[in-house]
């Protein structure tokens, strides 16, 4: 039996200031070989390149990965700032109306970092630019170093940095067997408002959102907000969300 497809949205990238490209992530195409055991198939984040039928007639599954271009806020009702770029407007166009098909039709669909902020927008939820100067809120963006430079060291970058507290019995508590986990945090945007559909499963020690699921999706409907991706090859946590997400299209596969 041949493996199941997961569909993997790409990022509007400029290779040295002036070839437009679609680029992905490699972790993310690893976690879904390696642990999700599936076939990774990037598709252009791009409405002039992708069909959405055509597309989902193709995979078994979609994964919404991280990226550094934020949503654009005009899909929820606020006013762009130049500060707040880089913007890719043409993966908000795919990604958007995507998440609605998908949980419409019940194909898995699993939304990492700007992925999950995706889901909540879809779903008619509000995003706020900078989470960390909400009141009370920590620093979720990556670590630096003193000048201001990314740390060198992906190690220091992606380690575990706080605890995410979930509603118990509930779908993500069931995934890990436990109440608390512990995650990495490399974004600045993050959920305001939930969206109507949307439910919270997840909460970071100063309130940020930080797990959701689609309620009443007829399949996975999942989303988390830390970097899942890293390294679920040896991160327990983040694993059994990929081998969740695997067992899922896997299912979803079979039944058509």
């Amino acid at each position: 039996m041949t493996r199941p497809v997961i569909g993997v949205i790409g990022n509007t990238r400029f290779v040295e200031n002036r070839i437009s490209a679609q680029q992905v992530g490699e972790n993310n195409l690893r976690a879904i070989a390696e642990v999700a055991g599936a076939l990774p198939l990037m598709f252009a984040g791009n409405p002039e390149l992708t069909d959405i039928p055509d597309l989902l007639a193709s995979v078994d599954g979609v994964l919404l990965t991280g990226a550094r271009a934020n949503v654009h806020p005009t899909h929820f009702n606020t006013a762009p700032d130049p500060k707040h770029e880089p913007y890719d407007e043409d993966r908000d166009a795919v990604a958007l109306p995507l998440i609605a098909a998908c949980v419409a039709q019940g194909l898995p669909v699993f939304g990492i970092c700007r992925g999950f902020q995706e889901m909540n927008v879809a779903a008619g939820g509000s995003l706020h630019p900078e989470i960390r100067e909400l009141p009370g809120r920590m620093n979720h963006r990556m670590p630096r170093l003193e000048n201001g430079e990314i740390h060198p060291d992906m190690e220091v970058v992606f380690a575990d940095r706080h605890d995410v507290r979930l509603v118990p019995d509930g779908v993500f508590a069931r995934i890990f067997g436990r109440d608390i986990i512990r995650v990495n945090s490399l974004h600045g945007q993050g959920i305001l408002e939930l969206g109507e559909r949307v439910v919270a499963e997840g909460i970071a020690e100063d309130g940020t959102i930080e797990a959701i699921r689609f309620k009443d999706a007829r399949g996975f409907a999942l989303g988390v907000q830390w970097h899942a991706e890293y390294d679920p090859q040896t991160n327990p946590v983040n694993r059994a969300l990929f081998q969740t997400f695997g067992d899922a299209v896997r299912m979803h596969r079979e039944s058509r």
